[in-house]
């Protein structure tokens, strides 16, 4: 039909009667969209169009054609009083409205076009009345077109300061458009919108919820180098008042600030220790571990930070991220705050020896707020204190506590204070056991998302590997989800649970990230394992986890070549640590393995074990064991998993890619699955035997109902 009646309405588009022309016009607009290709069949009657009288008609005109927008524009901004299209002392504020956004759109990416434009935008914002609401649409529309070509710079400042004497507006609908727009532009004219800092700062004792959040946005796109002081003392004033819906973003995105842009590491240190005061029930895991990794790094300022954290805890027990900070600093550096002995802290001064320290910690775990978690670090943290504070007295205290948690209900802290008892009992290790943890290595755990405004400054210092079309891309381009593989280091979960208190000192060969060792966690918080070759010693490596609460995730990453008696003391074990030598890679000679199995073919059998992860019950934890039945060593193994787009997969290395006859090689794999969906996995395994290399793709899933 369109292409039927596209020369009538051609014809109608000359026609003497407005209306009807305004009509055509229209009907071509409709004609165009259904067709695209007829728009040339309009374009010789475009300018007739856009210089006819009516204005009815020059608005359906504009989607036509446009040759004569900056004269008609500038027309209406400098045209005296029209009776007929005047609104509120406005000419026609419809049509200057339309005229600006498709200047806009011809605007951008093109300098020709925006140099065209330069005058006639200025000479709108100039000229326009800002007292009545019809001006401030046709401003708005002026920046965005000014924001959204190729503008001069003082054009562009020009526009930033309209954006701000919005932001005086009484009109609630106002001033959010102005910071929405803010926003948007901050990343243009940084210096421009930092002039107007005062105002934005301002909007966050605003009673419009919707404005405190923008305003909110915009102050953190604003900090740098040079303010980084100034805004960060407001923000944390805010934070005291704040809404509790914002208080975990704020926290996340201050030290986020505080990380890229800190002066010294002792304002650094200072502002976390007021963020943890002012909202520690409301800071995330990895916020709580990047300062703990601060103040580990950060040696000179020991004593510091465990005084201040000291005081702190004195003062109030509420605030969980602060206890849980506290509590691990004093178990670290417990000895360093009994040798700084008496200090003043806020006009108070505080005396600090061995009896208040440990009547500190068993406050703690006397107290309301208290939780399972808190009760891991406080155990581990006297614990700890135990190898630091020498009197008799103090070390009778600790073990009065811990044997009071033997009967304890939770399995882990029962565990955690059984075993801590026992190893009393080894006062010949228990010093190394005990020692502090290694300085953690210097890399951004927070993962934000990629809007500018909201994440200022994240980076990660870790790498990927990257190379040509792998088979990892081909399964991706095959099923058309999310892959993963082992050795890939893009982390899929972007918040590690942390679990329990600090550890000891990791083994150098493990790649397990080390804030997993440090705060005793059973999660796999990197795509790399340990390697097949690596050292495992039967005393000291599998008893000591199992001492330290590691749990059976690390268990089953370390891989032992002598397997051993189960119903030897796992402490006992510890002491003949010194005299078990390196393994030597081999793998273990093993039974078919349990579990559900997902692929059996040339005597290679893969059968997963899930298990649901304690601490975060949207993580599916997955051990694949890969059990060669043959007679035939199995190489060059490559085990490659897909998941639904919904979920996210993460995967680490294999314990080896060589599976000897009747062994059994292992592989982790974790699932984020926080939607709760069927769990369903598309795999590419590739191997090969006798010679010959083989290359299967298979399914499994859902699991079995109660599978974990």
């Amino acid at each position: 039909m369109a292409r039927d009646l596209c020369s009538e309405v051609e014809k109608l588009l000359g026609s003497s009667n407005t209306y009807i022309r305004k009509k055509a016009a229209l009907c071509a607009l409709r004609i165009i969209k259904r067709v695209p290709e007829l728009h040339e069949n309009f374009v010789s009657r475009c300018k007739t169009l856009l210089n006819d009288r009516s204005h009815g008609v020059l608005v359906t005109g504009i989607t036509l054609a446009v040759p004569l927008l900056v004269r008609h524009l500038k027309n209406l901004v400098s045209a005296g009083f029209s009776p007929e299209h005047d609104v509120t002392g406005v000419t026609d504020p419809f049509l200057q409205v339309k005229i600006l956004r498709l200047m806009r759109i011809l605007g951008k990416d093109n300098q020709e076009a925006s140099d065209a434009m330069n005058d006639i935008l200025a000479q709108v914002a100039t000229n326009t009345e800002s007292t009545k609401n019809v001006g401030n649409a046709i401003l708005y529309e002026t920046v965005l077109t000014i924001m959204g070509i190729q503008s001069e710079a003082g054009l562009r400042v020009l526009a930033v300061n309209i954006l701000g004497k919005f932001l005086s507006n009484r009109d609630n609908n106002i001033r959010y458009v102005a910071l929405e727009t803010l926003n948007k532009t901050v990343g243009i004219e940084t210096q421009a919108v930092q002039r107007h800092r005062n105002i934005i700062l301002d909007c966050l004792r605003d009673g419009d919820i919707s404005i405190r959040r923008r305003a909110l946005e915009l102050s953190f796109a604003l900090i740098n180098e040079g303010n980084v002081r100034v805004l960060t003392r407001e923000l944390l004033a805010f934070l005291e008042v704040a809404d509790t819906e914002f208080k975990q973003s704020m926290t996340t995105k201050i030290s986020l600030a505080a990380d890229r842009f800190a002066p010294n590491k002792r304002w650094h240190i200072d502002t976390m220790l007021r963020m943890l005061k002012l909202a520690g029930n409301h800071v995330r895991e990895e916020v709580l571990a990047g300062f703990i990794r601060l103040v580990a790094q950060t040696s000179e300022l020991h004593q510091y930070t465990v005084q201040k954290l000291y005081a702190a805890l004195k003062r109030d027990i509420s605030q969980e991220g602060l206890v849980l900070a506290g509590v691990w600093v004093i178990g670290e550096y417990g000895d360093v705050l009994i040798g700084g002995g008496t200090f003043e802290d806020e006009e108070t001064t505080l005396e600090v020896s061995e009896a208040t320290l440990i009547g500190l910690l068993e406050s703690i775990l006397l107290g309301p707020y208290v939780n399972q978690l808190t009760r891991e670090y406080v155990l581990t943290a006297l614990m700890k204190l135990s190898s630091r504070l020498p009197d008799a007295t103090s070390q009778n205290r600790i073990k009065e506590v811990l044997n009071r948690h033997t009967t304890s209900m939770e399995v882990e802290i029962q565990q955690r204070a059984v075993e801590y008892t026992n190893l009393f009992s080894f006062d010949n290790i228990r010093p190394a056991v005990l020692e502090r943890m290694p300085v953690p290595e210097g890399r951004t755990i927070i993962e934000t998302s990629a809007n500018g405004p909201s994440s200022p400054g994240a980076s990660s210092s870790r790498t990927s590997t990257k190379g040509g079309p792998s088979d990892q891309d081909l399964l991706l381009d095959l099923m058309g989800v999310g892959t993963a593989s082992g050795g890939d280091n893009e982390p899929a979960v972007s918040s590690p649970q942390m679990s329990a208190a600090p550890t000891s000192p990791a083994q150098p060969t493990r790649n397990v990230d080390l804030l997993a060792d440090l705060f005793g966690s059973n999660e796999l918080t990197t795509k790399q394992s340990t390697p097949a070759a690596a050292p495992a010693s039967v005393g000291g490596g599998n008893a000591l986890l199992d001492l330290l609460g590691a749990g059976e995730q690390h268990m089953a990453q370390t891989k032992s070549p002598i397997q051993i008696n189960n119903n030897l003391d796992p402490l006992a074990l510890l002491g003949q640590a010194q005299s078990v030598k390196p393994a030597s890679g081999a793998a273990m000679q093993t039974s078919a393995p349990n579990g559900y199995e997902a692929y059996s073919k040339n005597n290679l059998t893969i059968r997963f074990v899930p298990s649901q992860d304690r601490h975060n019950h949207a993580i599916l934890n997955i051990q694949a064991l890969f059990y060669n039945s043959g007679s035939q060593p199995i190489s060059n193994l490559s085990f490659q998993a897909a998941v639904p787009k919904s979920q996210r997969l993460q995967m680490a290395s294999a314990s080896s890619n060589t599976v000897e006859p009747n062994s059994t090689e292992k592989q982790l794999m974790r699932i984020h699955n926080p939607q709760q969906t069927t769990v369903k996995l598309r795999m590419r395994i590739s191997y090969i035997i006798s010679g010959q290399k083989m290359e299967d793709l298979a399914e499994y899933g859902p699991f079995p109902e109660g599978a974990f």
